[in-house]
């Protein structure tokens, strides 16, 4: 079996992108299979090629992907790829690389959110991770907050609203956020992850509420303000499974900012979501038992409840005074997979990796065994229609 990966895109995290897909790749070539790369860039081209699968053709400098003719000599045969995808080498005598299963590792748009994740499904081909209602909703934050309080499972108060919205009548909006929400609150782009756009608003700063709405729309055409967690600590569990599921240890992640920003996530020493920055990760969370299996239960609900099949994380806002948790956020596949999390929970990179092969087999049998056609002679009819209008004519 040939297993494409695909990274990249042209989400704002392309780059965080490109270092889940060459760990995904890594990992995957370890086990035996073939790998296929697939690097899309950020102005939406696609390349194929073993070399993609090295992180240095995308750090070194004297390396220049983008503008490599050889990886673009390929492209998507439409008219043979069904149950597969076939990438055929332009030219008479041009080869071919099937691709068996995908394993997405796109974060953010266009990859996160259940666009390609439908292209697969056109082709049905099958893939690792969440389908595309659930991934589409999970990449809501406002809509998964919806689904979290009708499945009964607490997260913070909060508000939403669309670009249009905002320029139609920005004073409307400010008011129900300073009426509607006690401070400090959080500003979030609700389709984007890595923090990027997010930003805390202190008690009575109406400029600068106003200021952090415009950013995140500068990001996003949608935008969630939620009420923030005074004492919290962030917490995070992973889930994996299609209907029997498995959740990891719980994660706590420090962070000295008012809020778990890009840097401490990426950047500060070797980054908490890439499993480097020890210092900013407690694991196991310190939490009593009670909580983190009430935390462990939760997070199996909200999967659940968003449909998630493969792998997905959960975070949650505990607030330390009150002792009560909220859920605040899904991440569907790839969310950095949290490997680092896993094996902290007796599931090493290569198991895991193995697991969501598995599970992405598992759901394309079950998706096959169901019958999506349906037998009609409305076409026979309408054409008996039309024949006997023209002998009445």
């Amino acid at each position: 079996m040939n297993i494409g990966v695909f990274f990249g895109s042209g989400s704002p995290e392309h780059d965080i992108s490109i270092i889940t897909g060459e760990l995904v790749i890594g990992g995957l070539k370890k086990l035996g299979y073939r790998v296929t790369p697939v690097y899309i860039t950020k102005a939406g081209k696609w390349m194929v090629g073993e070399e993609l699968g090295s992180l240095k053709m995308f750090t070194d400098p004297n390396k220049k992907v983008d503008q490599e003719s050889k990886f673009q000599e390929y492209y998507l045969d439409l008219e043979e790829s069904a149950g597969k995808l076939v990438f055929k080498k332009k030219g008479v005598m041009g080869k071919s690389i099937i691709v068996d299963l995908v394993f997405p590792a796109l974060h953010g748009s266009y990859g996160e959110d259940g666009t390609l994740q439908g292209l697969f499904e056109m082709f049905g081909v099958p893939y690792v991770g969440c389908d595309v209602p659930a991934s589409a909703l999970a990449m809501d934050k406002a809509l998964t907050k919806v689904v979290m309080k009708d499945a009964g499972v607490p997260t913070t108060k909060f508000i939403s609203f669309t670009k249009a919205d905002w320029q139609a009548d920005k004073s409307k909006i400010k008011n129900q956020v300073i009426g509607q929400l006690s401070f400090p609150v959080f500003i979030k782009p609700v389709h984007l992850g890595s923090s990027i756009g997010i930003a805390k608003v202190k008690p009575g700063d109406d400029q600068d509420l106003e200021f952090r709405i415009e950013v995140a729309l500068h990001y996003d055409n949608k935008v969630l303000v939620e009420e923030g967690v005074q004492e919290v600590m962030d917490v995070t569990c992973c889930v994996i499974g299609n209907d029997e599921l498995q959740t990891s240890a719980l994660q706590e992640s420090v962070f000295s900012n008012d809020l778990f920003d890009f840097s401490d996530k990426y950047l500060n020493e070797g980054g908490a979501q890439l499993g480097k920055a020890q210092s900013g990760l407690v694991i196991p969370a310190r939490l009593d038992d009670q909580t983190t299996t009430a935390i462990q239960e939760a997070a199996k609900i909200v999967y659940r409840a968003l449909g998630c099949s493969g792998i997905a994380r959960v975070d949650f806002l505990f607030d330390k005074q009150s002792r009560k948790f909220y859920a605040n956020e899904v991440n569907p596949l790839p969310g950095t997979l949290y490997h680092h999390l896993w094996k902290k929970s007796g599931l090493e990179l290569d198991q895991l990796l193995q697991k969501l092969v598995q599970f992405a087999e598992e759901k394309y049998k079950q998706k096959r065994s169901v019958n999506f056609t349906f037998e009609s002679d409305v076409l026979k009819r309408l054409n008996l229609q039309k024949l006997g209008k023209n002998k009445l004519g």
